[in-house]
């Protein structure tokens, strides 16, 4: 038993059926998806464990979600706060990370807080008073630390329940089992191959299919009207001089955390500006600064990275059905919790379309109908 429920088998696992029509031999299956970051790889994991057969089409690009420092963060760190439905997004989690163990033989939870380091005394102070906040009791910690290694004169607060994803692990992890299973197709998918009545796509037919494509829905011709904003974001890769003793993550204008024993992970910016796909200077000087507030030893920066953050302006995501398209959909906006919405949300669609469950409304995609 895992989490409660029976482990996931892959006895019955159905793939893809094959059928005569006319001359050409079609495959059928339930499910198309369209992307390769968090949206997709969660919501093919409920297409696993429900047994329905599927394809993801995945272009092979670097995706935000795959270049993403993989937070997994209660707290909103400016403020002191958390966020809508905070709780139930980490043990969703949790239970889906073992859930995916149990066919990839890995976890990727890397059970490593974040110490948050305080800029003065009335941080601290706010800190203690959010501490006894009924939404917050259970992520600030109320017992300070002092880190070694980086400046903390005024010492740091522990986040308990916070993490972090193992990001490479896991698409690698879930792009191999994908593609030993035959369930993965390494191409760009051509909209103008979709013929939407017959419900085909080259030599597939299929019963639904779904969108999970970041700002690549920009070129999407049946959701580029969906309200969702880049926000670019940067990281650079950097060997420390001085290594951090302790497996965690640090937090003060950004995240530093340990990728190997000598690489670690600074990161990551937000800018709505300048959204060209290339790397920032401006950007990259940003980190520089900001990793040598707390950190005084010296640093080499062994890369620079960059990714465009699909965002909504309420910081929920957009998930839905096509108006006309009944049994196309949209699952997209997850932002910079990519991680815990692409998780916890996979489950709202999966069981909003087998099950006929409305969907939240605060998620919903017809939010925006009347706008």
């Amino acid at each position: 038993m895992i989490c409660g429920i029976t482990k996931i088998s892959l006895d019955n696992y159905r793939k893809p059926e094959y059928f005569y029509s006319g001359f050409f031999i079609m495959k059928n299956v339930d499910y198309i998806i369209v992307g390769d970051g968090y949206a997709a790889l969660f919501f093919a994991h409920q297409l696993i464990k429900n047994n329905k057969s599927f394809v993801l089409f995945s272009e092979q690009k670097k995706s935000a979600s795959q270049i993403s420092a993989g937070i997994i963060n209660p707290v909103v760190l400016k403020k002191f706060t958390t966020f809508w439905k905070a709780q139930e997004q980490i043990d969703f989690l949790k239970r889906t990370l073992n859930e995916i163990e149990s066919y990839t033989g890995q976890n990727y939870l890397i059970n490593a807080p974040i110490h948050r380091i305080f800029h003065d005394e009335k941080e601290k102070e706010l800190w203690l008073k959010k501490s006894e906040n009924d939404e917050l009791k259970f992520f600030l910690d109320k017992n300070f630390d002092h880190l070694k290694v980086v400046k903390n004169d005024f010492y740091t607060g522990k986040v308990n329940q916070s993490a972090r994803l193992d990001v490479n692990g896991f698409f690698v992890g879930l792009f191999g089992f994908l593609e030993n299973q035959g369930c993965i197709i390494k191409e760009k998918f051509k909209y103008s191959d979709l013929n939407s009545s017959l419900n085909t796509y080259k030599d597939f037919s299929y019963k639904n299919i779904l969108f999970c494509e970041g700002m690549g829905v920009r070129q999407n011709p049946f959701f580029l009207d969906i309200p969702v904003n880049a926000n670019k974001g940067h990281h650079i890769k950097v060997n420390l001089s001085q290594p951090i003793p302790q497996n965690i993550t640090i937090k003060k204008k950004h995240f530093l955390f340990p990728l190997n024993e000598k690489i670690y992970f600074y990161g990551g910016t937000y800018d709505r500006d300048h959204l060209h796909h290339g790397i920032d200077d401006s950007a990259v000087e940003q980190l520089k600064k900001g990793l040598s507030e707390f950190y005084p030893y010296d640093f080499s920066i062994i890369e620079a990275n960059f990714g465009l953050r699909p965002t909504v302006k309420d910081r929920r995501p957009i998930i839905g059905k096509h108006s006309k398209f009944q049994n196309m959909y949209v699952f997209n906006g997850l932002g910079a919790r990519g991680i815990l919405n692409g998780c916890y949300f996979s489950k709202s669609l999966f069981d909003h379309i087998e099950k006929n469950i409305p969907l939240p409304e605060e998620v919903s995609l017809e939010r925006f109908a009347s706008k």
